[in-house]
């Protein structure tokens, strides 16, 4: 199993409310429900270890799932959550067109990576550990997100119920299958997420 490191970023404070928003940071005072990923402000991030000199990173976007959130028995939580491939970007727009072909991601292929979760484990007020199926490039393994819970409330401009999560991973892509230039491009791939589902009713 993967196992991964978590730096969250500081959030209001422990059970403190936003003067601005309503939002609060403690993780029992949040409403549970169905949601859905909000994609405009969820971000899939990953970097890799660039000839030993620099961390690269890119980024995914479209991302798209729903959370079935209990924060009184987070365990019987569920996520689901779906990547499109071809919404990879980095700084180089060439790189761009690289990494989806097949010598990487194959996103004619494989047009989606997905994760669902099989297990939640709460480690801390509002920390998870959240095991479950990651499907990348055609391979299905086992990868633990370390997830924080960041806030929750009514969004001031959509008025919809949100909930934040920021979440980290480490995977080896040629567990994957993706081996292309390593180890001079790291087998090693850190990921960091910053998710917000809505309430859609």
């Amino acid at each position: 199993m993967t196992n991964a490191i978590i730096v969250p970023p500081p959030a209001l404070g422990a059970g403190q409310v936003s003067a601005q928003t309503g939002s609060v940071d403690d993780f029992a005072k949040a409403e549970g429900g169905a949601l859905a990923v909000e994609p405009l402000h969820t971000r899939v991030l990953f970097y890799v270890s660039h000839f030993g000199f620099t961390n690269y990173y890119g980024e995914f976007s479209g991302v798209s799932g729903a959370l079935d959130f209990d924060p009184k028995n987070p365990s019987a939580s569920k996520l689901e959550i779906q990547i499109p491939v071809a919404s990879i970007g980095t700084t180089n727009a060439v790189l761009n067109g690289e990494l989806k072909d097949e010598h990487w991601f194959d996103a004619v292929k494989y047009p989606n990576i997905s994760f669902k979760a099989a297990t939640i484990t709460m480690t801390g007020p509002g920390n998870a550990d959240v095991v479950g199926d990651l499907t990348l490039h055609g391979t299905t393994k086992p990868v633990v997100l370390r997830a924080v819970f960041h806030g929750a409330g009514v969004n001031p401009l959509n008025k919809r119920y949100t909930v934040g999560f920021d979440a980290s991973a480490k995977i080896k892509r040629t567990e994957f299958g993706v081996s292309t230039y390593v180890p001079l491009i790291s087998d090693d791939v850190d990921i960091i997420i910053s998710a917000a589902f809505e309430r859609q009713s």
